[in-house]
């Protein structure tokens, strides 16, 4: 099924819906609706792809219609309020028959790694279908009802972000049974930075899918492209890909997220600290889970107190039931006010290792999957210095970035 739409076709359509909009206004079912032309944000912001439904809403006409969507899959207004896409489309008459929901939800409200469970979404009555616990990929059960998916997630650019691997099985499952996807693209907050060690395939989970550093500058528009481009879903299976781009965006531009993308990432600061600090959720270090500062701090009861003066207590909260040493005093340090980092950041991990009173404890089996390979924990236990285990990332990097460049919508 092709997504070939005259030019002509599509502006007829926008003005008709305006018009009607306009003409019953008085109608409180129809006031009710999204009309284009009240999301196009001033020209010198940033227009995410779910803004421009214009370019997307004749393609879903007429259709039965999935979305993988969660709490940042959203359409915003001129005075920056908003109203979640999957509501928005269904004022519009969007034959939407169920949300695909990933890691956290689809309103973003469980753990890291809590099970999301099916359900009923309580406002659409919308059946809600996990794609995080047993069922990743979707099934062609769930699919066969479908014409077309649309996926519309804010990701933040980093390999063990789960949100991108969520993505790869909906385009598998969808090319496998010829259903288009249509991604509503939305800006990296971490575009500008590329580094970190490539993943080795050995070493492959949901946490790490593909040859890529553990920061890859590409949003997920980008990236499904490559993936599509480099044949990574299962028998070199092609999706039906049909990019809605964001406009005004490049990769140099600082973007901060109006919503946060997990309970975990509250701030621009976490997002910013988030591709270094979660090496230490395969350690026996707290990234901050269980404190309003989540992936802004790190400590432990292990780290030597003369060396490391901040001090917090992990508690259970709204972002993790369960912390890492709950109600444990850590020692560690507050990174709530440094300035913005442009890269891979690993004194924090090498200096916590080298200051931990038990050495052989500190890591786990998990780090191993975060990083991609088993050579960086070796680096670390053998003393390299961060700049030493840099380098050794060099040549992969270059690689990627040859590779990178086929795929990128934005310069």
């Amino acid at each position: 099924m092709g997504f070939n739409v005259f030019k002509n076709t599509v502006l007829l359509f926008v003005l008709v819906m305006i018009s009607c909009a306009s003409k019953m206004k008085d109608n409180k079912a129809i006031s009710e609706k999204v009309s284009p032309s009240n999301h196009i944000l001033n020209d010198s912001t940033i227009v995410v792809g779910a803004n421009q439904i214009e370019a997307y809403l004749p393609l879903l006409n007429r259709k039965r219609v999935g979305i993988v969507a969660n709490q940042t899959s959203v359409i915003f207004k001129k005075d920056k309020s908003y109203t979640h896409l999957v509501d928005s489309l269904l004022a519009l008459d969007v034959a939407i028959k169920k949300v695909f929901a990933p890691e956290h939800g689809f309103r973003g409200m469980a753990d890291a790694g809590e099970v999301v469970k099916d359900g009923i979404d309580t406002k659409t009555k919308l059946p809600i279908i996990s794609l995080y616990g047993k069922n990743k990929k979707p099934t062609p059960e769930q699919l066969q009802d479908l014409d077309v998916v649309v996926f519309d997630i804010q990701d933040v650019g980093a390999r063990f972000y789960t949100y991108i691997s969520s993505l790869h099985y909906v385009m598998e499952a969808c090319a496998e049974l010829e259903i288009p996807v249509i991604i509503l693209d939305r800006p990296n907050p971490n575009g500008n930075v590329i580094d970190g060690p490539i993943l080795e395939i050995e070493h492959q989970s949901f946490v790490g899918m593909h040859p890529i550093p553990v920061v890859h500058g590409m949003t997920i528009g980008e990236y499904a492209q490559m993936i599509n481009g480099e044949n990574w879903l299962k028998n070199e299976v092609q999706c039906d890909l049909k990019v809605i781009p964001v406009k005004n965006y490049n990769h140099h531009l600082r973007y901060s997220l109006p919503i946060k993308p997990s309970p975990n990432l509250p701030n621009d600061q976490a997002i910013n600290l988030y591709p270094s600090l979660c090496f230490f959720e395969g350690t026996n270090v707290s990234a901050g889970r269980g404190t309003e500062t989540q992936f802004q701090i790190f400590g432990s009861p292990f780290l030597n107190k003369d060396n490391f003066s901040f001090e917090f207590t992990p508690q259970p909260n709204y972002g993790s039931k369960y912390p890492k040493h709950q109600n444990k005093l850590c020692y560690g340090k507050d990174l709530t006010q440094i300035e913005t980092i442009n890269n891979l950041n690993l004194k924090w991990l090498i200096e916590a290792f080298q200051n931990t009173s038990n050495q052989s404890d500190f890591f786990n089996s998990f780090f191993t999957k975060l990083a991609g390979t088993k050579q960086l924990q070796k680096q670390i236990e053998l003393g390299l210095t961060e700049k030493e285990i840099q380098a050794t990332w060099k040549n992969g990097l270059e690689n990627f970035k040859k590779i990178r460049t086929q795929y990128l919508i934005y310069p």
